[in-house]
């Protein structure tokens, strides 16, 4: 019960803004867990949540994971954009263009992006290949890549 119990937690945290132990346990309780706010302050503990300021300006319950990783993300992204010289497509093959030295950041950066359609990666020193599926997904992750680029 309390796996469940906790994997409900975090399901409702990840799709809504939940401010408060109190509202939380009144969610879980209407979807038929009894709860009170002694399980529901051990819970949080156990599952390391914490809380955020969300876009609308409110504090809400997060994964500190979930944080951690669009930092990260974000900061890859980042380097990404400072790092591209050019991108186009070889069929299904997407070859991108780097400042020397910076083709293993830029592939770090696009791994971490996990692209749906990517197969997978190699870096060299400027260099990156990425195996896209199709010919289609490669040349829309180009046209994606040159709009960040702008």
């Amino acid at each position: 019960m309390k796996f469940q119990r906790q994997a409900k937690i975090l399901e409702l945290i990840e799709h809504n803004e939940i401010e408060t132990q109190e509202e939380l346990s009144t969610r879980l309780r209407s979807l038929g867990y009894d709860t009170t706010q002694a399980t529901v302050s051990r819970d949080i503990k156990d599952l390391r949540l914490i809380k955020i300021l969300s876009p609308s300006g409110k504090y809400r319950y997060a994964t500190s994971s979930q944080e951690a990783e669009k930092s990260f993300t974000s900061r890859l992204q980042n380097i990404f954009r400072e790092c591209v010289t050019g991108v186009d497509a070889a069929q299904n093959i997407v070859v991108i263009k780097t400042l020397p030295a910076l083709g293993s950041a830029a592939a770090i950066a696009i791994d971490a992006m996990r692209l749906p359609n990517a197969v997978g990666s190699i870096s060299g020193d400027d260099t990156v290949f990425i195996a896209m599926r199709d010919n289609d997904s490669a040349l829309e992750f180009c046209e994606q890549t040159r709009n960040m680029l702008k």
